[in-house]
């Protein structure tokens, strides 16, 4: 079971769904790359979580966009056009009869290896793409009572060591300050900037709300956020100030509210954080700003899908 942020509902549906492995839809006990792949042998790849409702893909274009640069600046070819992978993505979930309340990893790898070995010209074949929708609800339980933080040692590094605009297959910085956070008993890793400013969390974007405005952080040390850059949008157009700046703990400390953001389930607001409450005593989860920011994002995320 998923914990924190991408706690989950289980779904019994999910055992039969269908998985497509470059083009060709498998089910899920049969759905298998080679260990030869440079996904399994080396984290060589590029994905996109995608959500689904009703019948579309919420902010499709702008994850694809994401994705293509991400094998550009990865310098492989995805082997397919946007277009042609946006119909491979349909074409799975019309296989399984998927709607609505569909999580969606697409994943895109540089291909197979001819011998285990990181050089790109050992790489024979085209590209790895794999596409596994499933029915999948962010648990209620979890995103009302708030999650806790623990701020990590794990640094997020800038991009001469591995650039975190990539949302690359590599993610072991990201899985160490996971661990860390767990063995100290809570739900995600806050992790900062080389310099000790706030900069994001292991598998989601960090806000915090003081005095009625918005701050993150300048978005240097972390991924350009699909949700992440709606949400300043959401603040941008209906009057909630906003901020992208360096702040550090003990601005966390002190704010008025706090929550992360991310595909899978939206907005979840932040209760402690290093042992310290978050807002007021009586205060109930989430705070009316995250509330609000929550509402509207499920609004525009419902109202910005694309189908085919």
């Amino acid at each position: 079971m998923a914990m924190g942020s991408h706690d989950y509902e289980e779904d019994p549906r999910n055992a039969d769904v269908l998985i497509s492995v470059n083009g060709t839809l498998m089910p899920r006990a049969e759905a298998v790359v080679s260990v030869f792949d440079s996904g399994f042998i080396l984290g060589d790849g590029v994905w996109e979580g995608l959500r689904v409702y009703n019948g579309g893909v919420a902010f499709l274009t702008q994850h694809l966009a994401r994705l293509y640069e991400g094998a550009k600046a990865l310098d492989f070819d995805i082997g397919l056009e946007p277009d042609a992978l946006r119909a491979r993505i349909f074409e799975c979930l019309d296989a399984n009869g998927m709607e609505d309340g569909v999580h969606i990893r697409l994943m895109v790898t540089r291909g197979l290896k001819a011998t285990p070995y990181q050089d790109p010209r050992v790489t024979v074949g085209a590209a790895t793409v794999v596409i596994i929708p499933e029915h999948k609800s962010p648990s209620a339980q979890s995103a009302n009572k708030g999650l806790r933080l623990f701020t990590v040692h794990v640094r997020r590094p800038g991009p001469d060591i591995q650039d975190p605009k990539l949302n690359s297959h590599s993610k072991l910085n990201c899985i160490l300050a996971c661990i860390q956070a767990t063995k100290a008993g809570a739900d995600e890793g806050l992790m900062l900037d080389p310099d000790g400013f706030v900069a994001t969390c292991n598998s989601t974007h960090f806000f915090i709300v003081r005095n009625g405005a918005v701050w993150t952080s300048t978005g240097d040390y972390c991924l350009g956020g699909i949700t992440r850059g709606n949400i300043l949008r959401l603040c941008r157009d209906n009057g909630i100030e906003a901020h992208e700046h360096r702040f550090s703990l003990t601005d966390v400390y002190g704010a008025d509210e706090a929550f992360v953001t991310g595909t899978f389930a939206g907005l979840i607001a932040v209760g402690e954080i290093d042992g310290r409450k978050i807002g007021n005593e009586g205060v109930a989860l989430p705070g009316p700003a995250t509330a609000r920011l929550r509402t509207l994002y499920r609004a525009l995320a419902k109202n910005e899908t694309e189908r085919p």
